[in-house]
């Protein structure tokens, strides 16, 4: 583990997934039928992510493909003003389109529909991936998601071999999405082969419940994980907080109780706050704190990458907000931080 963690000290990451567009229906609280306005947003795992890191003071570099058209154009444009490298990201012409959601801004029963037919970032392909400098990253960030079609799938894996065979470590955030797959038979053995080979192991409950496949038990899935390749592995929960796994033993972490006005964004959140906190030093435990308050944060506010907060605003919410044990409960009204979006 401690090897991983001085690779992530360059602060330098390639991202790889998706990176889209996002309505979010307004004013907050407004249901999607009833909306007369919506304000848009750069969105997508890999893309969120991204800015989540570059909000933080690491350089991040998008991985994707996107539509050659104003919406492909809106989504880098929009990383570029986030400080995101946009230099990878391929545009692709014929009838591949971005993804689209359209999402509330409340927290009971909120609606979420995505467009996802003719995805341009499934188009990625080997030459995406192979022309990335490996070496020079600190890490390489992968969203489970693009594993779900190919050829994606293929320059998943290649950008694993890649960055195994450059020296630098593989994050994997699990991002399961079950719309895009053709099952969940198919998901976990896709999961179990790239997880073998990856250094960091991000997922919820429901997503290692899927990896360790039907029957099994996705808590034990994860603990096992360190018997492998993966040194570090998340297992987030929910309300409950999550459980970290290293080589040397495992630890809980509790959570920031939060008034929420929406469920989503809390998984890149904590992804960009997590790895921006082991670069910047911080113990595994710390760095899991500092993911979570990064969590709590935006699910306080409308959209996904434009909530993401800098320095500034983490420390001043973690001095403000005490986190609870793993053994506490959020308040009615409430919301967690690990939510599993």
């Amino acid at each position: 583990m401690e090897k991983l963690i001085d690779k992530l000290k360059r602060r330098s990451f390639l991202v790889v997934g998706r990176a889209g567009m996002d309505f979010y229906a307004e004013p907050p609280g407004t249901v999607l039928e009833e909306a007369d306005s919506f304000s848009a947003h750069v969105g997508g795992s890999a893309a969120n992510t991204a800015v989540a890191l570059a909000r933080l003071g690491c350089a991040a570099e998008v991985v994707t493909c996107v539509s050659d058209d104003a919406v492909g154009r809106f989504a880098t444009a929009r990383l570029a003003r986030f400080g995101v490298g946009t230099k990878y990201c391929r545009s692709v012409a014929g009838e591949a389109r971005n993804s689209l959601a359209v999402v509330e801004t409340r927290l009971e029963n909120c609606q979420s529909v995505i467009y996802r037919n003719g995805a341009a970032d499934f188009d990625m392909g080997l030459g995406d991936v192979e022309s990335l400098d490996y070496a020079a990253a600190g890490g390489v960030i992968l969203s489970g998601t693009a594993l779900a079609a190919e050829p994606s799938r293929s320059a998943i894996f290649r950008a694993i071999e890649l960055a195994r065979a450059a020296g630098t470590p593989v994050i994997i955030d699990m991002d399961y999405r079950p719309y895009s797959w053709v099952s969940q038979e198919e998901a976990a053995e896709v999961y179990t082969r790239a997880i073998e080979h990856c250094d960091l192991v991000i997922g919820n409950d429901v997503e290692f419940n899927v990896a360790a496949g039907p029957g099994q038990d996705g808590f034990e899935h994860a603990r096992s994980l360190l018997q492998g390749f993966p040194s570090l592995v998340v297992y987030k929960m929910g309300e409950r907080g999550s459980v970290t796994f290293t080589e040397t033993g495992s630890f809980e972490t509790g959570i920031y109780p939060v008034r929420a006005l929406k469920p989503t964004g809390a998984g890149d959140a904590f992804m960009g706050g997590f790895l921006a906190g082991l670069a910047d030093g911080l113990s595994p435990k710390d760095a899991v704190r500092q993911g979570s308050a990064s969590a709590a944060i935006v699910v306080t506010r409308v959209s996904c990458s434009t909530a993401m907060p800098d320095p500034k605003e983490l420390a001043d919410f973690v001095s403000a907000h005490p986190i609870l044990s793993s053994q506490e409960t959020t308040a009615p009204g409430e919301h967690h931080a690990h939510c599993p979006v």
